[in-house]
């Protein structure tokens, strides 16, 4: 059974919360952070993307990269930028984007359930991209990203966390740039902070890792590490229940067509995929269905039988087109290293594909159906893992709002 806790944040004051909010480190490059921040000396990304703030060739994971994201916390602290919370407490945090809203609960889980599989993963990590944020979190002594779970709907829960809502005022509430709304409630009762941790306890069997593999690694070794430390051993997470949730498409674009012509290159896809010309751009609308892009033409693409299995990796689109397009026409053997390859976030939307086709840095795009909430469970749940860049969650939780100090 799931293990959380409540924990007392490190959060900025209710009018400083908007300028503090930002996004959240792995989203952004290092000059895309310091024009970002330029004007802003409230934002979190001086404590994320620390770099900002020290000379542009710096090695970016150097010790005074994380040395400098420590001082800057403590100023944040000592400016009154940041204050801890007095009790243990649970968070509320609700998101809407384009009139659809997310809401999870913003706590503290057990590394043990990490390492005991109670937090199930459904994708490699990367011990670089490990180290970078081991290095930060043992330098601040600070869990400054959020991890992003699922579980399946427990209703008492949800109904705690609407009730919650509707009878208190959120502590936050701003509009972010990019159109997100942001509120954040905050869970005090010492009554329902106890009723909270005994659902989970007794009637959620497991969580599952949406978003933040590297981080929650990162903090499993991280408490390793900090074996003295009680707040080490639980790191920061965000729960939603699975009804709560929407998986973006996550797009791919390719450089060449390896040595092939189009005509030569449509040919080969037709032993795998009947193809159909579209007079438009193309989102699919069901599995085993893909958009294609190439020469500023779409095509409809939809799999054959026999192109998938029932195994819950097997049966994904991202499978099919690795299998049938990537590796067996493209040559394309490994998409996390591969540099003939790139990904766009659903988010981007398709004119973002044709864009960087028609620009002649990619020759042609792929267009996927999003992976759904169940498949992510079922591949989680058999102990396998996701090809590479399967899922883009969107909004995407603010740094900043809520710190774990461990």
């Amino acid at each position: 059974m799931a293990t959380i806790q409540p924990f007392s944040a490190l959060r900025p004051p209710q009018q400083l919360a908007s300028q503090v909010a930002s996004r959240p480190y792995d989203v952004l490059n290092s000059e895309e952070a310091r024009t970002e921040a330029e004007d802003n000396p409230f934002s979190f990304l001086h404590v994320t993307k620390s770099e900002i703030d020290l000379p542009s060739d710096i090695d970016i994971y150097s010790q005074q990269v994380y040395d400098k994201a420590k001082s800057n916390l403590h100023q944040f602290i000592g400016r009154g930028i940041l204050y801890k919370e007095e009790k243990p407490c649970y968070y509320i945090y609700q998101l809407v984007m384009h009139g659809k809203s997310q809401t999870g609960l913003v706590c503290v889980s057990s590394v043990e359930d990490y390492f005991n599989n109670v937090i199930k993963k459904h994708e490699f990590t990367r011990p670089e991209k490990e180290k970078d944020r081991i290095d930060h979190m043992l330098t601040t002594e600070a869990q400054t990203g959020n991890v992003f779970l699922a579980y399946r709907d427990i209703e008492e829960v949800n109904m705690i966390v609407s009730s919650w809502k509707l009878q208190h005022q959120p502590v936050y509430n701003f509009t972010a740039a990019d159109g997100v709304q942001h509120a954040v409630w905050v869970i005090n009762d010492n009554e329902t902070i106890n009723n909270i941790s005994e659902l989970f306890a007794s009637k959620v069997h497991c969580t599952y890792i949406a978003d933040g593999h590297h981080r929650a690694a990162s903090a499993a070794r991280v408490s390793k590490a900090m074996s003295e430390s009680k707040d080490a051993k639980y790191f920061l997470t965000t729960i939603f229940p699975a009804s709560e949730l929407a998986i973006l498409d996550y797009n791919r674009l390719v450089k060449d067509l390896n040595g092939l012509s189009t005509e030569k290159f449509l040919a080969q896809l037709q032993d795998d995929f009947y193809i159909t010309l579209s007079t438009e751009a193309f989102k699919p609308s069901q599995l085993h269905e893909f958009g294609l892009y190439i020469n500023k033409q779409w095509y409809i693409l939809t799999a054959r039988k026999g192109t998938w299995n029932d195994d819950p990796v097997g049966v994904l689109d991202v499978t099919i087109l690795s299998e049938n397009i990537l590796h067996k026409i493209l040559n394309i053997k490994d998409q996390r290293t591969d540099k003939r390859i790139d990904f766009v976030g659903g988010i981007r939307g398709l004119k973002e594909l044709e864009r960087r086709v028609n620009s002649g840095e990619m020759k042609l795009a792929f267009s996927f159906y999003p992976v759904t909430i169940g498949q992510l469970f079922a591949i989680a749940d058999s102990g396998k893992v996701m090809p590479p860049k399967s899922t883009w969650f969107e909004p995407k939780l603010r740094d900043g709002l809520l710190t774990h100090v461990i």
